[in-house]
C-alpha cells in the first residue's frame, strides 16, 4: 500500500522501534480513533464527534488526514450518500488490534486506583483468558463488516 503525502510527515526521534511507533501513535486521539472504529463501529466524521470522548473537530480532521496519510485509515465515501465520508481501518490499522486490547487491560489492571470511573466489564474478564483468540475474532468481526459494506 503506497502511503498518501498530503499529510505532515512525521518526526522521528530515533531507529528504536518502539519510539517511532509512539511517535505515529502516542499522542492523545490515534489510538482512541482506532478503538472507535474498531470496538464502537465509528465509520463518519459525525460518529466520531458524537462519541463520549468528546474529539474537537479541528483535531479530529487533522488526526483522521494524519492516520490516513500513513495508510492506516482509509477515507470514501458512503456508498448510497456522496455527501458522507466514510472511514475505515486499513489492514495496517487492523493490525493494531492486540495493541489497543493490550491497553485496554493494562489500564483496566493498573489504573483504577487513579481513575475510579474505569468499568469494570465482563467482557475484559473473558479477553484474559484467551486474549489471541478475542484479537483474531475482533480483527474478522472489522473485517467482515467491511466487506458487506
Amino acid at each position: 500500500m503506497q502511503v498518501k503525502k498530503s499529510y505532515r510527515e512525521p518526526t522521528f526521534r530515533c531507529s528504536c522501534a518502539i519510539t517511532s511507533a509512539l511517535d505515529i501513535l502516542g499522542d492523545k486521539w490515534a489510538l482512541v480513533i482506532v478503538k472507535q472504529m474498531l470496538f464502537e463501529g465509528a465509520e463518519t466524521f459525525k460518529d466520531f464527534t458524537e462519541s463520549k470522548e468528546r474529539i474537537a473537530t479541528n483535531i479530529l480532521s487533522s488526526k483522521l488526514k494524519f492516520l490516513e496519510g500513513l495508510g492506516i485509515v482509509l477515507k470514501s465515501q458512503k456508498p448510497g450518500n456522496k455527501k458522507t465520508n466514510y472511514y475505515h481501518l486499513t489492514p495496517k490499522g487492523i493490525a493494531l488490534t492486540p495493541v489497543v486490547v493490550e491497553l485496554a487491560l493494562w489500564s483496566h489492571e493498573n489504573l483504577r486506583t487513579l481513575n475510579p470511573t474505569i468499568g469494570d466489564y465482563e467482557e475484559l474478564e473473558n479477553i484474559k483468558v484467551n486474549k489471541e483468540d478475542y484479537c483474531k475474532k475482533l480483527m474478522e468481526a472489522y473485517r467482515k463488516k467491511r466487506a458487506s459494506l
